[in-house]
């Protein structure tokens, strides 16, 4: 992407959102919500949870990050990545996550790029934390994500409009306050434990119902799609229309193209449409 940049002449965009662990992840999670710029309305009133993932990709992208989602590694594996790399860092997001989780990844996977701007994180390769410690800034992550997905005045005011219980909370209650954010009903007790709804006792409780309930659904099926449509849901719009405008401009030829799209070219005419 920087060497394409740098053939066409473009502008390479630069991520300035830092982030240090001796902040509370309420503020941080402000800050970034700030930069993201993505309203609370917009948000509220959002069709389903396919336009949300939308929506909180493209405004991760326009902060200088390249959003990937990889398709082929189990769950129990990965479920987002992050590259240190400035400029252009990327956010990796398993697409066997539900849409409502990937928007939770995505937005976790920003802060810890937030926290390598701070001189809080190093590549995994050259990172010495305890597993004690590295759980803290996972943690933090968690915390500060989740307060950038849920602004604390808007959760109280949902939970007071949806008259939902104080104690006891079931996972059907968490779903129904999750659906109202478009995000997943795990993230969703995360925020509610960051917040203090849940002491760190009730939200392993829930978090123990919730993976027993959701170890008895059925396995998700996979749908089709066009390839074309494939290479943008898996590589993002910024880097597809950088390629494409590289060949266009005839800086890259049509093999290399295919290369950096994992794309035949009999199929490049469909992507230029999208």
């Amino acid at each position: 992407m920087l060497e394409l940049l740098g053939e066409l002449g473009g502008s390479v965009p630069d991520f300035k959102l830092s982030a240090r662990l001796d902040e509370s992840p309420k503020d941080v999670g402000a800050r970034l919500r700030t930069a993201l710029a993505f309203d609370l309305e917009t948000q509220l009133t959002l069709p389903n949870e396919w336009h949300a993932w939308t929506g909180w990709r493209t405004a991760v992208e326009k902060l200088g990050v390249l959003v990937f989602q990889f398709p082929k590694v189990p769950l129990t594996e990965a479920r987002g990545m992050s590259l240190l790399h400035f400029p252009l860092p990327v956010a990796g997001v398993n697409s066997k996550e539900i849409p409502e989780a990937r928007i939770y990844t995505l937005v976790h996977e920003v802060v810890h790029l937030m926290l390598a701007l701070g001189k809080e994180e190093v590549p995994a390769a050259h990172e010495h934390r305890s597993d004690a410690d590295w759980k803290n800034v996972e943690r933090f992550a968690e915390e500060a994500a989740s307060h950038a997905l849920v602004p604390e005045e808007a959760l109280e005011q949902v939970i007071s409009n949806a008259h939902l219980p104080q104690h006891n909370w079931n996972i059907g209650d968490v779903q129904t306050l999750a659906r109202r954010f478009k995000i997943s009903a795990l993230a969703m007790a995360t925020r509610l434990r960051a917040s203090g709804v849940f002491t760190w006792k009730k939200y392993r409780d829930w978090h123990a119902r919730w993976e027993a309930w959701v170890a008895t659904l059925p396995a998700r099926k996979g749908g089709f799609a066009h390839p074309a449509s494939n290479t943008v849901s898996r590589a993002g719009r910024p880097f597809v229309t950088t390629v494409l405008e590289a060949l266009a401009a005839n800086r890259i030829d049509s093999v290399a193209a295919a290369r950096h799209l994992d794309l035949k070219f009999e199929h490049f005419e469909k992507q230029h449409r999208n």
